[in-house]
């Protein structure tokens, strides 16, 4: 696809990363759990030490994709990561190579900082996004289970 044009977030692109991930968050059937905001994507996304990376994918004028990372470290295998938080493609532009274009603008990001791996999660229920990652030949990681600690556990544990 020759319009379309993979690039960092920037100032200015606060409402339409809220929009987009607003889209996956309800996709996902999370928008309740929903919170981030233009002021906090600014401060948190587009300030001087970000707490992750943004790309946005733009076919033409209009915003296609996203995808947010961050570094991760792997102590055993002495090695850097990535983990890759959010990954959509707007359903209108589906199909059309917008996603595997974003993961291999992320697996070059990867290489080019010596990482060894891109990791993510995946909703269970989630067939369509399954299968293009398998399709890529990503391996999923069944051995392990994802904990959260959170909320009250959180607090209460940290008063601990």
């Amino acid at each position: 696809m020759s319009d379309l044009l993979i690039r960092a977030a920037a100032t200015g692109d606060e409402t339409v990363i809220c929009a987009i991930l607003r889209e996956l968050a309800e996709y996902e059937r999370l928008e309740t759990r929903f919170r981030l905001t233009p002021e906090i994507v600014g401060r948190d996304f587009l300030c001087d030490s970000p707490g992750l990376c943004c790309d946005l994918a733009f076919v033409g004028d209009e915003a296609a994709g996203i995808m947010t990372s961050f570094p991760t470290y792997s102590s055993f295998a002495a090695a850097r990561g990535l983990y890759l938080e959010d990954f959509y493609v707007r359903p209108q532009n589906r199909r059309r190579g917008i996603g595997r274009r974003l993961l291999a603008h992320l697996a070059a990001r990867a290489l080019a900082a010596g990482a060894i791996r891109i990791e993510w999660s995946v909703l269970s229920w989630n067939q369509p996004s399954i299968r293009f990652y398998e399709n890529m030949r990503a391996e999923r990681v069944d051995e392990w289970h994802i904990y959260r600690l959170s909320g009250a556990a959180l607090v209460e544990l940290a008063r601990s």
